[in-house]
């Protein structure tokens, strides 16, 4: 081996209160953890949609249940922590949606260019949050 050689690299442990809270984590990679966390919600939600969508098909009865636990509430829960839980179930639909075409339009085109991946993840977000807005200000009676 020749003295002219480099060095190895030194890969140390990270420290997860000094390195981690200073790292800044991609718009893409936020975006990801985000569709991530959005389809989960969404199957740990699955029992409060199945109960929906059963309770508005059944009769005029059961819909009326249905629009009541909006307002009146469900079981021990008030009707606005029931709005919000449909607010998140919402959200978690949109982001999922929207990032998941996405990431079928990256797949489809084969475009992964760093830019690119920033500036769709950006309208990912932007899009999905308008779009939850504009429908919980719906939900909760702003107009």
């Amino acid at each position: 081996m020749s003295e002219a050689a480099k060095p190895r690299p030194e890969f140390r442990n990270i420290n997860i209160f000094k390195d981690v809270p200073t790292y800044r984590m991609p718009l893409a990679a936020i975006v990801s953890i985000l569709h991530r966390v959005s389809g989960a919600l969404i199957f740990m939600l699955l029992p409060l949609v199945i109960w929906l969508f059963d309770k508005s098909l059944t009769s005029e009865h059961s819909f009326r249940q249905f629009t009541s636990a909006f307002s009146a509430g469900l079981w021990i829960f008030p009707g606005w922590l029931v709005k919000l839980a449909a607010l998140a179930l919402i959200w978690a639909y949109l982001h999922h949606l929207i990032a998941g075409v996405r990431h079928l339009y990256m797949d489809a085109t084969h475009c992964l260019a760093k830019e690119f991946g920033k500036s769709t993840a950006a309208a990912t977000l932007a899009l999905s949050l308008a779009l939850t807005a504009i429908l919980g200000a719906k939900l909760f009676g702003l107009y």
